[in-house]
């Protein structure tokens, strides 16, 4: 239910309405709105980077995860509200708001991530995050609807989007809260404080964290995992920041076009995030990433030279059925190969990866369209080069081999 909840925040604020919304509105279509729109990403994962290993260490010090779950919602929905303030010129304002939703946002996707191996078997991760991602896409599409309808019946008024695209920023936000609920309801904390008495709170947290980057030698394809996801997520990371951006100023679409297209997306990449958590249990998490990776790469292909909306519609689909697949797999693989009583911790990591990957993959991006004039096909095909080094750095990782690391995993990483 948490993945359903925090979907709509990356589909409507990040992916579909208030990025495009940002360029064209807010910033005015100046030459430097795209860049100045990753930029604003940029920072905001930078931030996450910094803070999410030692929230995980302190999380797991602390059996807290659940308690910092909280904050995180509570800020990412007050943020995302806020948004609504931001109009035509608010750049600034609008750069602000961006950078605490999504750090509040980042933060508490690598909380809820650290819940998965409590709640399934070794033998059943990739099922279950299956499960979440995929129902998180139809959370994603259910804010995304009621945004669509909205936005419908305002354009049928005379509304321009400095009036409706605001009131869509409280609909994600009043969407995330409710639909949270459930997880604090009903989902336990299953950990337990660390032994010790941790009166120095941050001097403990930040030297478990140390003794935790000091041995991950011992977890060397983890390790090799992390690097895997820092490149393949930046080409990932690139199309969910810039889909809305691309469709309109590469493929001359309209919002109303945009918001259909996307929300279609959103079906097919909850049926691939569905599918492949079953496939990869049963075919192994290498291959499975593999076949997702060969698949983003198809798509990138077909995208940047894509004259017409078929080709286009296509290559939106397929990144859909890949989004879905290679997220979650890559979800369950760290769950995997992470040693049990340091689970928020190396989620920390994880998230430390895929915001790292988020910086490099849409700012990439942005500064290729900067400096080409605008040239956003030439900047999709940059971007989605990431791909191939993602797959090659993966075929170098051994899961058997990791796995008998995480199981020792209490020798190697004492609990205090």
């Amino acid at each position: 239910m948490y993945d359903f909840a925090n979907s709509g925040y990356t589909t409507v604020v990040i992916t579909a309405v208030f990025s495009a919304y940002f360029v064209a509105t807010i910033a005015g279509n100046a030459e430097w709105a795209t860049f100045a729109w990753t930029a604003g990403l940029a920072l905001s994962y930078l931030l996450i980077m910094l803070t999410g290993p030692v929230l995980g260490a302190y999380a797991d010090l602390h059996a807290a995860k659940k308690k910092l779950l909280a904050v995180t919602t509570v800020g990412c929905v007050l943020f995302t509200a806020a948004l609504a303030l931001a109009g035509p010129g608010a750049v600034w304002l609008g750069l602000l708001l961006i950078v605490l939703s999504n750090f509040f946002y980042g933060s508490g996707e690598n909380v809820i991530a650290a819940f998965l191996p409590e709640l399934a078997t070794g033998r059943n991760l990739g099922k279950v995050s299956g499960w979440g991602w995929s129902l998180g896409y139809m959370g994603g599409l259910l804010s995304l609807g009621c945004a669509l309808a909205y936005i419908t019946w305002a354009q049928s008024s005379g509304q321009d989007a400095a009036h409706y695209v605001p009131v869509t920023m409280l609909i994600t936000a009043g969407l995330f809260a409710l639909s949270s609920l459930p997880t604090f309801l009903w989902l336990r904390e299953r950990a337990v404080p660390q032994p010790g008495r941790h009166t120095r709170l941050w001097r403990d947290t930040f030297s478990r964290l140390g003794h935790t980057l000091a041995h991950l030698r011992q977890y060397r394809d983890l390790t090799r995992f992390f690097v895997c996801i820092v490149f393949y997520q930046a080409g990932v990371q690139a199309v969910i920041a810039l889909a809305a951006i691309y469709a309109q100023q590469a493929m001359h679409f309209q919002i109303q076009d945009t918001l259909k297209l996307i929300l279609v997306v959103n079906i097919t990449a909850a049926i691939g995030a569905f599918v492949f958590g079953y496939v990869q249990d049963r075919i192994g998490h290498i291959r499975t990433i593999a076949l997702t990776l060969l698949g983003w790469i198809a798509m990138v292909l077909i995208a940047a030279s894509a004259e017409g909306r078929d080709a286009f519609w296509l290559a939106a689909n397929l990144a859909g059925l890949c989004m879905g697949a290679s997220q979650s797999a890559g979800r369950a693989l760290v769950g995997y190969l992470s040693p049990r009583a340091r689970l928020a911790e190396f989620f920390g990591l994880w998230g430390f990866a895929v915001k790292l990957s988020s910086i490099l993959g849409p700012l990439t991006y942005g500064v290729v369209s900067w400096v080409s004039g605008g040239d956003h096909r030439l900047a999709m095909l940059l971007t989605g080069s990431y791909f191939v080094i993602g797959l090659v750095i993966l075929m170098g990782i051994n899961v058997r081999r990791g796995r008998r690391a995480a199981l020792r995993g209490h020798r190697i990483l004492p609990a205090a």
